[in-house]
């Protein structure tokens, strides 16, 4: 398979570099298993797109499927997975289930030779993501992880500052995410909304962090954490704050870089000012001559708001892995990057059962063998 390259992932992804829209490739079909919250907004990009001659659905629940029939006439809504497993026309695989089913669902799509789209995270431990990452090398498959922010343009925005020099070296990074509910069965708050942060401090990073450490509490069920706050330590003196909760009375989604240059806001919520660069810092006189005379002198300089072009961030993700599995290409959001986020997410976990002692992040040495 072909690595991205740069250059690509600074443009957007459905549109060719001279501007003329790109040659998007047509699949003989593709499924969506599981159309609780997430599975039907896949649905309608996979519809739209027409990027599949056949757009199937999977789900237990009876009238999900007819909701979904009636709202897309031209899908073939299944029950039985093994059922969907077995078309040999199915090229691709969606899956949007529970956690707890991603690993299953998603090994099994690769052992039957599709290729799988999994929502986040990829699995519930590091030796899943591991066992997955193999299987797509053996059968050829594409495997990709549903890190939907990595395409969102804002983060590419800050993405671009960062890599340009903008902010100046990062000193730190401290992200809150936070509303009322939806409260989940099968895992703690981190797995659940710290995803999203760790893959876009990752991808704005360019690496995983060194080491994790992790505090949190359970108010309504026992070792299900309802809040959670962890600290990605990057070294360097670069370390990341992640704040995510399920009991918070307002909906944040809010994201802060401070550094050497200037500070940058990212507020997911706010409808068209969604990145506010400050003109601010620090600075430290050269010399002094007593202690008296040290002093800090700061900078509050102007407000730029970029222009953003948006578009919808999950549009972008099925366009990428309709393109990859017609290309055999490497995905933005390809295994290995779910494999970091679920490493991070992994030592997260020990650091709870641990009273937050820092716990290093495991390396991708053996991904490589």
């Amino acid at each position: 398979m072909s690595e991205p390259n740069s250059e690509a992932l600074s443009t957007p992804l459905s549109v060719k570099h001279n501007g003329q829209p790109a040659r998007r490739p047509r699949l003989r079909g593709v499924g969506v298993v599981g159309l609780g919250y997430w599975g039907p907004n896949h649905v309608r990009n996979l519809y739209d797109l027409r990027c599949a001659e056949q757009v199937y659905v999977c789900d237990l629940d009876s009238k999900r499927r007819e909701h979904m029939h009636q709202l897309y006439p031209g899908v073939i809504a299944l029950s039985d997975f093994d059922e969907l497993l077995a078309n040999p026309d199915i090229e691709g695989v969606i899956v949007a289930t529970p956690v707890s089913q991603h690993f299953p669902m998603a090994r099994a799509a690769l052992r039957a030779g599709k290729s799988a789209l999994v929502e986040k995270p990829l699995a519930t431990s590091r030796s899943q993501a591991l066992e997955l990452i193999k299987l797509a090398r053996e059968t050829g498959s594409v495997l990709m992880v549903g890190h939907t922010f990595e395409y969102s343009a804002p983060v590419r925005k800050i993405k671009q500052l960062l890599d340009g020099g903008a902010l100046g070296d990062v000193f730190y990074i401290s992200s809150t995410r936070a509303n009322l509910g939806l409260f989940q069965r099968d895992v703690n708050v981190a797995w659940d909304l710290a995803t999203h942060d760790i893959s876009i401090i990752n991808m704005l990073m360019g690496r995983a962090p060194l080491a994790v450490s992790c505090q949190g509490q359970s108010h309504y069920r026992d070792r299900t954490e309802d809040v959670a706050l962890l600290t990605l330590d990057f070294g360097n003196s670069v370390v990341a704050f992640i704040h995510v909760s399920w009991l918070d009375p307002n909906k944040i989604r809010r994201t802060t870089i401070v550094g050497s240059r200037q500070m940058l806001v990212y507020d997911d919520t706010s409808t068209q000012e969604k990145i506010r660069i400050y003109d601010k810092g620090v600075n430290v006189l050269p010399y002094y001559d007593t202690y008296g005379q040290f002093q800090f002198s700061y900078r509050y300089g102007d407000i730029q708001i970029p222009r953003i072009e948006e578009a919808e961030p999950l549009k972008l993700e099925c366009e990428d892995f309709v393109r990859c599995v017609g290309e055999r290409a490497v995905p933005l959001t390809d295994g290995l990057n779910g494999l970091r986020v679920v490493s991070v997410l992994e030592a997260a976990n020990q650091s709870l059962r641990s009273e937050g002692r820092p716990i290093p992040v495991q390396t991708e040495e053996d991904a490589d063998a």
